[in-house]
């Protein structure tokens, strides 16, 4: 199905933040990972100088906040140039880190240049597992040393924890390791399946009723611990009665800059066909948010179609997420399948109802730089 973008019927508010994925190097091989199959080379990322634009015309757009992302961000070597760079725009960073590929003393220098937090990825409270799901040995151990540089270099640091079958009955003892280890926010995100998690999906969607226990779990702990640690929870898609307004709505927060240059709505959104997305090397950021039919093909509401045109949740969820229902349904302007209220939501028990293996250490396709265009395994 083709849909015709609208450009906006009146001036649109400035993005929030701008999610720079400086590169997609990265030492772990996760197999949740949001990154796309198809990843970036080292020799299509943007220059320092090209960067250094970018973070300069989100200044001026009137970006708050600019998240260094990856890959792993602190492969760059021109890691501490970008940082101050955007500290001298008057841009808070914060750098999402997965700790392993690179010394921590590097954390002094960042917070040196001017870095404002600091949010460290973990895979799991056991040290042997931690290092499985990440596909690197010894992985977890690094990890708590950049966690205890943080804490020693005085930065905010917010742990974040993917949540999915491997790890689902643990979802409350990483909200306790978080608080442990110093941090002030803790990020407890069921996996979102996109990308590689797509890929995984048999092995890594847990069943309804643990997933059922994690989520009560995890809200007693928010209650209790509110006065201690900042509990954010993301919950899982598949087992919800109603989607997520997914990144607060398509174009309406948030800019995603690939390695290479190309903007994006959200992350995964280069699945939906049909959509050009401009690059910074030859649109100017403000043209790109205001102009680029990519972004304005699903803005708003005119775009729907029912139930969501009619809903009373249509500016609330904005139909849910673009790219699962091009995943789930074949059309992107579908109301997304999570929804009780789809025509499509049989689709989500159909993937509930998938055989679902015990993970086993041979059976992940872990997250690699060099990839085949036919991954080894695509449920559903």
């Amino acid at each position: 199905m083709t849909h015709q973008p609208q450009a906006p019927s009146r001036p649109l508010a400035a993005p929030l933040g701008l999610l720079a994925e400086l590169t997609h190097r990265c030492a772990l091989g996760c197999p949740y990972c949001s990154n796309p199959l198809e990843l970036e080379a080292r020799s299509r990322e943007l220059g320092t100088d090209e960067w250094r634009r970018v973070f300069s015309e989100a200044a001026r757009l009137g970006v708050l906040q600019i998240h260094l992302s990856g890959g792993e961000p602190a492969l760059r070597r021109d890691i501490l140039d970008l940082v101050r760079h955007c500290s001298a725009e008057g841009l808070y960073t914060n750098l999402i880190t997965s700790g392993v590929g690179y010394k921590p003393e590097l954390i002094r220098g960042l917070a040196d240049a001017g870095l404002d937090h600091v949010q460290l990825s973990v895979q799991d409270i056991e040290p042997g597992e931690a290092d499985r799901i990440a596909g690197y040995r010894g992985a977890f151990a690094v990890k708590r040393e950049i966690a205890r540089q943080v804490i020693e270099a005085g930065l905010p640091l917010t742990i974040n924890a993917v949540v999915h079958r491997a790890n689902v009955d643990r979802a409350p003892d990483l909200v306790r390791m978080a608080l442990e280890w110093g941090a002030q926010r803790v990020e407890i995100a069921h996996t979102q399946y996109y990308g590689w998690a797509l890929t995984n999906r048999t092995l890594l969607l847990p069943p309804r009723d643990a997933a059922l226990r994690a989520i009560a779990a995890v809200e007693a702990l928010k209650a209790e611990l509110q006065d201690l640690i900042a509990v954010d929870h993301v919950l899982p898609d598949y087992h919800a009665d109603y989607p997520k307004a997914c990144m607060g709505g398509w174009g309406r927060r948030i800019l995603n800059v690939t390695p290479a240059g190309k903007v994006l709505p959200c992350h995964a959104s280069e699945g939906i066909p049909g959509l050009t997305f401009w690059n910074v090397s030859e649109h100017g950021l403000a043209e790109i948010w205001q102009d680029n039919p990519a972004f304005n093909a699903y803005r708003g509401t005119g775009w729907m179609q029912e139930p969501c045109l009619s809903c009373s949740r249509r500016e609330i969820d904005f139909g849910g997420c673009r790219c699962q229902a091009m995943m789930m349904t074949g059309d992107p302007a579908a109301t997304d399948p999570v929804c009780k209220l789809s025509p499509h939501h049989a689709r989500v028990a159909q993937a509930l109802a998938e055989e679902q293996p015990a993970p086993d250490k041979n059976e992940y396709v872990y997250r690699r730089l060099t990839v085949s265009n036919s991954p080894k395994r695509t449920p559903g």
